[in-house]
């Protein structure tokens, strides 16, 4: 239904508003994607606490599934636009087998933790589970990954070796292609801080459409043609090979893991600047890195 609503360019319901989660009374696992199961006959609004604040909006009730990572599945296992795929759609990979899982964490641990705030406007400040969900923007990014990397000069030819150690328990990236790819970048920089020698790896996932292009919207999506994605935990080891660096005593090697700027046809770019309160300085424009890496190398005579 969003996704019809989106595609009409007259959504009724934009974004995530409140209603999405707190009206959640318990996710049926047994169902691909889980399926939430909504109390729509009350008034009632469920959520982790039990000091929660009197309001005439609505009634409230603790729920323990909102201490779970449960309740985020039937958002973010899969793409129910593309549900057709199978396990190939699988946004998060085994995250249920993660060392992070079973140390005790969930999904809120990390995406939503405790603060001191408003749960509503005007409301008086308390402690409250975070509502930005830190991920791609936020520190929490720089807890995502982290770089080894080792250079072996031989003669005319440089080999460097970068393991990228994923330190997440899920899938990365793990949302739809066109918000969300990772790319390892190498520079090598030489006389004069000239770039002699640049190469990447990107992380994600393409999808095919109907007429077997290529296509970042799942909603497109009949087949996935490549993914390239970081499993939980997992430690990929990338080598790139190039010519040594001549005239110079020495030269820079410098590799940067980044969430990639939003990909897509123009017409969904400029419909993102349109719509968005920053424009075009909108943060999904940007590279934004994750984990960096320099180091400077002599070169053997």
């Amino acid at each position: 239904m969003f996704v019809t609503q989106a595609q009409s360019g007259e959504p009724s319901l934009d974004g995530v508003a409140c209603v999405q989660c707190h009206l959640i009374k318990q996710v049926d696992r047994t169902k691909q994607p889980p399926e939430p199961k909504y109390d729509l006959g009350s008034k009632t609004m469920y959520g982790p606490y039990k000091d929660f604040a009197q309001n005439l909006a609505h009634q409230s009730m603790e729920l323990g599934l909102f201490h779970k990572s449960d309740l985020c599945l039937n958002c973010h296992q899969v793409v129910p636009a593309a549900a057709d795929l199978g396990k190939s759609n699988d946004l998060l990979g085994n995250w249920d087998q993660s060392k992070a899982v079973k140390s005790g964490k969930e999904c809120q641990t990390c995406h939503m933790p405790e603060q001191v705030g408003e749960s509503a406007n005007g409301e008086a400040k308390r402690k409250v589970a975070n509502h930005t969900f830190p991920g791609r923007i936020g520190q929490l990014r720089q807890e995502a990954a982290k770089l080894e990397v080792s250079t072996k000069v031989e003669g005319e030819k440089t080999t460097v070796t970068v393991a990228v150690q994923s330190l997440v328990p899920h899938n990365l990236p793990t949302t739809h292609p066109g918000w969300a790819s990772v790319v390892l970048e190498l520079d090598i920089k030489g006389k004069n801080l000239k770039t002699v020698f640049n190469d990447k790896r990107v992380y994600g996932r393409t999808y095919a459409d109907a007429k077997g292009q290529k296509t970042v919207f799942d909603f497109e999506a009949i087949k996935v043609l490549e993914e390239t994605v970081l499993k939980p935990e997992e430690k990929r080891v990338e080598t790139f090979t190039f010519t040594t660096p001549k005239d110079t005593k020495t030269f820079d090697v410098e590799a940067i893991l980044s969430y990639a700027p939003v990909t897509g046809p123009s017409a969904f770019l400029q419909r993102i600047e349109a719509e968005s309160s920053k424009g075009a300085q909108d943060p999904v424009f940007q590279s934004i890195p994750i984990a960096k890496f320099s180091e400077n190398i002599p070169v053997a005579r």
